[in-house]
């Protein structure tokens, strides 16, 4: 079980977080049944961790209500201060370091030619200095299993194997907080608070809000069932096709 510092998060490094209630950018509904989130700020995290060759001292580990990932709170030599994804296993003072370096630990960030196969690794860019992408939750982590050319083969916490710039940079190490996913909720007012509202059964709605409702008493779906907009809601892939698709190895394993 982690245990945090009562500090309060670093000022110059956090923003009030709008609230957006499952909006998009034309103000739309575009995700249902989100609203009444509780107030938080949003931590910065430095994602590209573009500042190289110089080393910084892990000085606060934290919670971050933004995400299911742990962070900490590293000093650089010139007194900067930057928050990264805590990795498991990286403490209060250790030394990290970005750039080309031989010391494999957690918390060094890479370029993935550098990397030895084998190596778990997390926040891994997708396209060289924008940042990472990808592997960012608590808990996961991804493997280097193949270098061919100017790219690596990185096998990705669903078992996809997928081709990635050997260019772009990643952090070592699995990221911390593994117990998340054996966290239980406990009651329905914390996921009001987590910003998520009830969902109603289709069955139990009108006939004109879901294909599902209407009938006398209680009443079967009575269909093949379908989403509130009348697609089909299981059985049928989702995935579109797009040109990054040719980087995919191999296929994740269907469930």
């Amino acid at each position: 079980m982690m245990h945090f510092s009562n500090t309060k998060p670093e000022k110059k490094l956090i923003t009030i977080l709008k609230k957006r209630s499952g909006r998009d950018n034309t103000g739309q509904i575009s995700v249902r049944h989100q609203g009444g989130r509780q107030k938080r700020y949003y931590r910065h995290i430095d994602f590209k961790r573009d500042k190289h060759d110089i080393q910084a001292k892990v000085i606060d580990i934290q919670y971050d209500p933004n995400r299911t990932a742990n962070i900490a709170l590293v000093e650089y030599e010139d007194a900067e201060k930057r928050y990264i994804l805590h990795p498991d296993g990286l403490k209060i003072g250790n030394l990290i370091i970005s750039g080309k370096t031989d010391n494999i630990k957690p918390g060094n960030s890479m370029a993935l030619a550098d990397i030895p196969l084998g190596v778990e690794v997390h926040n891994i860019e997708l396209y060289p200095g924008k940042g990472g992408q990808i592997v960012k939750s608590a808990g996961s982590s991804a493997v280097v299993v193949a270098k061919e050319g100017n790219y690596v083969d990185i096998q990705l916490p669903s078992k996809e194997v997928r081709k990635v710039l050997a260019k772009c940079f990643a952090t070592i190490g699995r990221i911390s907080n593994i117990e998340h996913k054996l966290e239980k909720i406990g009651k329905a007012g914390r996921k009001r608070l987590m910003g998520i509202r009830p969902t109603v059964r289709g069955v139990a709605q009108h006939p004109a809000s879901h294909p599902h409702g209407g009938g006398e008493g209680r009443s079967p779906e009575g269909m093949h069932p379908k989403t509130p907009w009348g697609k089909p809601a299981r059985g049928k892939r989702t995935r579109k096709r797009k040109w990054s698709d040719s980087l995919i190895v191999k296929v994740r394993p269907r469930k």
